[in-house]
Parts: C-alpha cells; structure tokens; sequence
C-alpha cells in the first residue's frame, strides 16, 4: 500500500472529548466513502482486508492507550457524528474512556460481514446495529469488573463471539 501507512482520525473519548485515534491504514487515501465500512467493499485495499481480519489494524492504538485516551477495555470511540446523537441514559458509555476491545466488539465482532449482507447498510446500521451497540455498551459500563474485562481480553485474543445474552450470564 502506498504512504501514509497511518490513519488518523477524530473520535470522541471520555467526557465527550475529542481525541485523534490512530491505526493502520487499510483504505485508499482519499476515498469519499462512509464512516461504516463493509467487507468486500473496494475501497479497501487487498492488504487491508487481511489487516482488518486480524484486527491488526487496531495495535496502533496502542498508543492512545500509552497517553490516557483510551483502555484496553471499553466501549469502542465512535466518530463525533455519530457520539452527538447519544441523548440522555445513551451518554452512559461516555462516562468512561473508550477501548482497543469492548464488549459490543465482541458481540457483533463479525460487523462488516453483517453489514455486507444488508440491501442498505448505512441505514441497517444507523437503525439497527448502532442502537443496539449502545445498549451493549451502556450495559458493559453499568456492570464493568475486572472478570469481565478479562473475558473480552480472553475473548477478543481467541477471535470468539461474544453471546448477546452475555450481561445476564455476568450479573446474575
């Protein structure tokens, strides 16, 4: 792939505060494309795809991490249009910093596939996929522990799915 080999990109952290993420450039530069991206799509580029199946993409962020923007653990960073639309109990997953891994990443850890199989996909996420991952979120927040951090460590290391019934196996 051509320079820069860096993405960086304005995502929304703890408190609502903007802070500039960085991974792997798995895009051409420059493509005009959505903030969502869907497996297959051609603006990806054929390293890229690799890249993103083994979420290598994501070590950079490593460093976010290093300097106090993000945890290892944690609601993934979402853009800031879509973090504006957060209203009321949805600013829950806010109120911590965001993650290299999180459990709504687990439970939809197969996104882009999920969205390639959608006649609209921009419309299935914004209607369907992102409201729910808030809900996963704002439910990881609310029952967060050391447990359950381990296991979407363990989870996300092994490439597993977590179940979408995963609060009630871990509250109760």
């Amino acid at each position: 792939m051509p320079r820069p080999i860096f993405f960086r990109q304005h995502r929304v952290g703890r408190d609502a505060k903007l802070f500039r993420m960085i991974k792997f450039r798995t895009m051409k530069v420059n493509h005009g494309g959505s903030t969502i991206s869907v497996k297959g799509e051609s603006r990806i580029t054929p390293l890229g795809a690799t890249i993103r199946k083994y979420k290598l993409d994501e070590l950079p962020e490593l460093w976010n991490i290093l300097i106090g923007d993000m945890s290892f653990v944690g609601p993934r960073p979402d853009v800031p249009g879509y973090a504006d639309q957060l209203k009321g109990a949805d600013r829950l997953l806010l109120s911590i910093k965001p993650g290299l891994t999180g459990a709504a990443s687990m439970v939809f850890s197969n996104e882009e596939e999920l969205l390639a199989n959608q006649v609209d996909p921009i419309s299935f996420n914004d209607q369907i996929l992102y409201p729910e991952k808030v809900r996963i979120n704002n439910e990881y927040v609310k029952n967060q522990s050391f447990f359950l951090d381990l296991k979407i460590i363990i989870y996300t290391i092994l490439g597993k799915r977590l179940k979408e019934d995963w609060a009630q196996s871990e509250v109760g």
